[in-house]
């Protein structure tokens, strides 16, 4: 039996089929570039997002702010406005118990001068009941207006300088009708206008001393 043959069969394989075509590389090299851009988008998007963020909580810190300004103003204002009222109130009282208390300054003085430069001791005999009645009249009329003032002041920042009116005045309307009459009348410097004082006053003391 002859012995088998062996047939060699030579395969020849070009080198070109061995290598990795050159394009596979241009596309890893593109899906790189692709997936670094996308990520280099991500991370500007994420900046974006953390800005808006950032921007959205100071817009609503400086909203919650501007709020609570108005909220204050507001209140201050009304509180301001209030006290402006009532401090122009008060001034405007304290002016007018001022002025009055001026005039009836100036009345007291004119009654005081008088009442001072009356000296009994000084009378004659005969002058005593004559210029007697006359001092008397001076002082009621000096205790009088005395009473008066002291009923217009005694509800009001000065009344403890008068006191409580004396029993000269009877009644509660007596004194207020009394109170603002002598008030009407030394505004009005009828009764207390310190000429007519002073031209009244230098009468009497000519009258007493003779």
């Amino acid at each position: 039996m002859a012995a088998p043959v062996e047939h060699t069969h030579h395969i020849k394989i070009r080198s070109t089929q061995m290598e990795i075509p050159s394009g596979s590389g241009n596309r890893e090299e593109d899906f790189d570039h692709k997936l670094k851009a996308a990520e280099e988008e991500l991370g500007r998007i994420q900046l974006q997002r953390e800005e808006l963020a950032r921007k959205k909580s100071e817009l609503e810190e400086l909203t919650g702010r501007k709020r609570a300004f108005l909220t204050q103003q507001v209140e201050l204002s009304e509180k301001l406005t209030n006290s402006l009222t009532l401090i122009d109130r008060e001034l405007f009282d304290i002016r007018q118990e001022a002025e009055d208390l001026e005039q009836c300054r100036v009345c007291f003085a004119a009654h005081l001068d008088k009442i001072q430069k009356i000296n009994p001791e000084n009378w004659s005999r005969e002058q005593v009941a004559e210029k007697l009645e006359k001092a008397s009249m001076a002082i009621d009329i000096a205790a009088d207006e005395y009473d008066q003032a002291a009923a217009h002041f005694q509800n009001g920042r000065s009344g403890a300088i008068f006191g409580r009116p004396s029993k000269r005045s009877r009644t509660t309307a007596t004194r207020s009708a009394a109170s603002s009459e002598f008030m009407v009348n030394l505004r009005n410097g009828f009764a207390f206008n310190l000429p007519i004082f002073a031209l009244g006053g230098f009468a009497l003391f000519i009258y007493l001393i003779k």
